[in-house]
């Protein structure tokens, strides 16, 4: 298979680039800073290439079998737009071209939920406050692009992880359709979803939870390790 992936050079992305070729696949990495992305392989492709832009979405997605967004923009209180407006670019790009495949991350934030072993603390004040003040914006876009797949006629599955963390390895990860009641997701994990459904049609036209139930972190660990950079 042909699989492009944009935000190549994320953290997911970079993990998703490697699975893929060793899954035997041609991979075309798709990232503004083409210098800077760390991977050298005989099957891969590093694509100068920025979603704002619609000719440079359309050169990617040619020939494509299959298009994988792990985009990821730091929170901000400036209007976001990378999400939607990458992803309606991306669609109109797969229309262009012929193209049926895609999965794209979002977050199990745009529709939160409480989890049964997470506490008051975090049901009641720091999700609320993540989802609806620190990450408003991102999350805001991340259901526009939402809404644009669910729209579309494309072959499209959006992926919610929860809490992203590193593991060196897969796990056993589960993937359900709709919320699971779980709030943390490895990025490894996250890509090995994102590989799994690239390579057929589990989950079409569905919204799927991916979770990491071994090796959690606590939540102090979490945003120490994730939200702070200290390890």
């Amino acid at each position: 298979m042909r699989i492009i992936v944009f935000g190549a050079n994320g953290s997911t992305g970079r993990l998703l680039t490697e699975q893929a070729l060793a899954a035997g696949h041609d991979v075309v990495a798709v990232t503004r800073r083409p210098d800077e992305f760390p991977i050298e392989h005989g099957r891969l492709t590093v694509f100068a290439g920025d979603v704002h832009q619609p000719d440079s979405v359309d050169t990617a997605v040619a020939g494509a079998d299959a298009v994988l967004s792990a985009l990821g923009v730091p929170y901000s209180k400036a209007q976001i737009t990378t999400y939607s407006e990458g992803i309606r670019h991306i669609i109109a790009a797969m229309r262009r071209r012929g193209v049926r495949r895609i999965a794209a991350v979002s977050s199990s934030a745009v529709d939160p939920k409480h989890y049964s072993e997470a506490g008051l603390l975090f049901n009641r004040v720091l999700q609320p406050y993540i989802v609806r003040v620190m990450g408003k914006t991102l999350y805001d876009d991340m259901r526009r692009m939402e809404a644009l797949l669910a729209a579309s006629d494309l072959e499209w599955t959006v992926v919610r992880p929860g809490g992203l963390y590193a593991l060196p390895a897969v796990t056993d990860y589960t993937m359900v359709e709709g919320h699971a009641d779980h709030r943390y997701t490895a990025r490894v994990d996250l890509a090995a979803a994102l590989l799994r459904l690239a390579e057929g049609d589990l989950f079409a036209r569905k919204i799927v939870s991916v979770v990491t139930t071994t090796d959690n972190p606590s939540l102090f660990q979490l945003i120490r390790t994730e939200a702070l950079g200290k390890h």
